[in-house]
């Protein structure tokens, strides 16, 4: 059970972590300090509820189509491979992609944009119905994959919530080229043993 809570973890950071549009502005409101409580509810809920629907639906998905596990593991593979080799060029050539500018503009038209970053993201949904999804099936047992459904569900609370309220003290830091070089360096390495981890799978 904790291998695989542990398992969820390390699999939904390893997603969550590359900065994007939705990131770079969950960032900018915790420098603001504006309205973060509710923007970071807002985006970890949205993930929980697109994490179970990924665990439970692929699940159910299994027992019609048997060779789904393959096929998701292998595009999921694919996928994490070519975008861990992105993250490492980002860091080979030391791209800066986080835009912090901007002013307050009140509670819901925060929530309204944080949403259409969640929801209008596809990515989103590759990385929680088919990636997650994907490498739930590698836990048979129903406890075990919600166990795993629980990591990945951790890994976006502590995620934004950590990413909102400790912006103030990352802006310092993350505004070094250096640092976004290592992150990017450190997302590409970890997508890139996942996805050996599908590939091996399938062996």
């Amino acid at each position: 059970m904790l291998s695989a809570w542990a398992t969820g973890l390390a699999t939904g950071l390893s997603l969550i972590v590359a900065i994007g549009a939705q990131n770079a502005f969950v960032l900018r409101q915790g420098l603001l300090r504006a309205h973060v409580l509710p923007l970071v509810l807002l985006c970890a809920v949205s993930d929980a509820v697109l994490i179970a629907a990924g665990v439970a639906g692929f699940g159910a998905a299994v027992q019609a189509v048997p060779a789904l596990p393959a096929v998701f593991s292998a595009l999921g593979a694919a996928f994490l491979a070519v975008y861990g080799a992105l993250r490492l060029r980002a860091a080979w050539q030391g791209e800066a992609v986080a835009d912090l500018a901007g002013t307050d503009r009140g509670l819901w038209p925060t929530l309204a944009t944080g949403a259409a970053f969640t929801w209008l993201n596809p990515h989103v949904y590759l990385d929680t119905l088919a990636l997650v999804g994907a490498v739930s099936t590698r836990f048979g047992p129903l406890p075990t994959k919600m166990a795993f459904g629980a990591g990945a569900i951790s890994a976006s609370f502590l995620f934004f919530f950590s990413l909102g309220f400790g912006a103030r003290l990352l802006a310092p830091v993350m505004q070094s080229r250096t640092a976004w070089r290592v992150l990017d360096a450190l997302i590409g390495l970890t997508m890139w043993t996942i996805a050996a981890s599908l590939v091996r799978a399938l062996i």
